[in-house]
């Protein structure tokens, strides 16, 4: 099975694409981007692969499942195309960006910035049927995405994974402690950002980490 993903990725996760449970899954999305509306469009399903090469991520942010509203998904978690409102967890996001490291808040919410520069930015269910949130899970795409995540755990060292809410921190169980930096916080979405996510200061904890290993801080 040919998939169109970035080629350092493609390696690294052939065995994936070669097993059943990923052409079952291939087939329903196939029917299902025939047959109703989904979100991203199909060209951008591994956009967060595509933005960030194996070699050059050295940050994972884990989200859920794709926005599902006309014109928002573009493949990256928690991201939204140029010219969308930003939604209210993005918001959040930026707002503590802008406690933590005095930065102001960006009028876009396109992320792909932040994707370059090697930000793996990971839903855990890469496609979702219009207006209908989680219509594309428990379908073989949170079992690819926990492959992503134990690779990248297994083959890298001096990782950051941010989890936020307890979906992302329970999916984020399998990762070596040993060798990664796991950050933990509430979700920034309205409902818990109050909660421990507005002052969790895990942008500076990343860059200060990265920086202790030799790496290169991220422009957030």
């Amino acid at each position: 099975m040919d998939i169109k993903i970035e080629e350092s990725w493609k390696n690294q996760l052939q065995g994936e694409f070669e097993q059943d449970y990923f052409k079952q899954l291939i087939e329903f999305v196939k029917e299902e981007y025939k047959t109703k509306t989904v979100f991203p469009p199909g060209k951008e399903i591994f956009s967060a692969f595509d933005s960030s090469p194996f070699a050059s991520t050295r940050v994972v942010i884990i989200g859920q499942d794709p926005y599902h509203g006309p014109g928002q998904a573009n493949g990256l978690c928690f991201s939204v195309k140029d010219g969308m409102r930003v939604p209210p967890s993005l918001v959040n996001i930026f707002k503590e960006i802008r406690n933590d490291l005095g930065k102001p808040i960006p009028a876009s919410g396109d992320l792909r910035r932040w994707a370059e520069q090697g930000v793996l930015l990971l839903n855990a269910t890469l496609t979702v049927r219009a207006s209908e949130a989680g219509s594309h899970q428990n379908k073989g795409w949170e079992t690819f995405t926990d492959a992503v995540i134990k690779r990248i755990s297994e083959q890298k060292q001096h990782m950051v994974f941010l989890l936020w809410g307890a979906y992302a921190q329970k999916k984020g169980e399998i990762i070596d402690r040993s060798k990664h930096l796991v950050l933990m916080s509430a979700h920034p979405s309205p409902f818990s950002a109050d909660r421990g996510f507005f002052g969790n200061k895990h942008f500076s904890q990343t860059n200060a980490y990265l920086k202790s290993k030799g790496l290169p801080e991220v422009e957030w």
